[in-house]
């Protein structure tokens, strides 16, 4: 059996503010560095080791994994980051406050941008400052791979291989495994472990700074799925995450 443990960064501060934040290097709010720390202390309370963590080159999850290893005084083990495990690309909306988003073009309008699984957002010009062709920590990412913006569909296409030639292998030699990355690149591989479809997927939400276990078997079925955290604040969580769309 394989045990695989999940982290979304603790919250941003453009998670605070309810902004579509992509590829933007925000930082964690307050609440976030508390929910880092939170989510460390659960997995040490709750006897979690590991050998070896993933996640993204942006700030919020880096600064996550690092507090959740130091809570477990697991500094030490090595750390793999890749543009890979980076959020969703939002392109243009990347920014935009979602409820007053959606009070322009509509909830559904805005649920199919959030959530749909191969419709992307508007795209980002090349000419902005922020798009990645800019940052020169994507610098040896050939420029025809770096998006302008990504639909989960695109977004699973530059995880997924990751996933299988990089993390896959170090989960099968045993080691205990931690991903501390971003809400739909995390969705991108919880679709995949648990086999939903497109429209399946749409209606996942995965809280900040909640730990995701999985237990897995030879074949990666899974045998059991939780939340390392009290149910009631999981869920309300997770109802947080799903009205962040909404106009009102």
């Amino acid at each position: 059996m394989y045990k695989l443990v999940l982290v979304r960064h603790g919250e941003s501060q453009w998670n605070k503010e309810n902004r579509f934040t992509g590829w933007q290097d925000v930082d964690l709010a307050e609440s976030g560095l508390l929910e880092a720390k939170s989510a460390g202390l659960a997995l040490k309370q709750n006897g979690y080791q590991f050998d070896i963590a993933f996640t993204s080159v942006l700030k919020r999850a880096i600064r996550t994994c690092w507090i959740v290893l130091d809570e477990m005084n697991l500094l030490w083990i090595p750390v793999e980051k890749s543009w890979r495990l980076n959020e969703r690309h939002y392109g243009s909306l990347q920014g935009l406050n979602k409820t007053e988003t959606a009070a322009r073009h509509g909830e559904d309008q805005v649920k199919i941008w959030r959530r749909s699984y191969d419709t992307p957002p508007p795209p980002m010009s090349k000419d902005d400052p922020n798009h990645p062709c800019h940052d020169k920590r994507y610098n040896d990412i050939p420029q025809n791979e770096l998006p302008s913006c990504e639909a989960l569909k695109d977004t699973s296409q530059r995880f997924m291989p990751f996933w299988a030639t990089t993390i896959l292998p170090e989960i099968k030699k045993n080691k205990k495994v931690l991903i501390v990355a971003h809400g739909n690149s995390l969705r991108a591989l919880v679709q995949y472990l648990e086999k939903l479809t497109p429209e399946q997927i749409m209606e996942i939400n995965i809280p900040t700074g909640v730990p995701l276990v999985y237990d897995l078997d030879a074949n990666l079925n899974i045998i059991s799925k939780k939340f390392i955290g009290d149910p009631d604040t999981v869920k309300r969580a997770m109802e947080a995450v799903a009205n962040q769309g909404k106009s009102k």
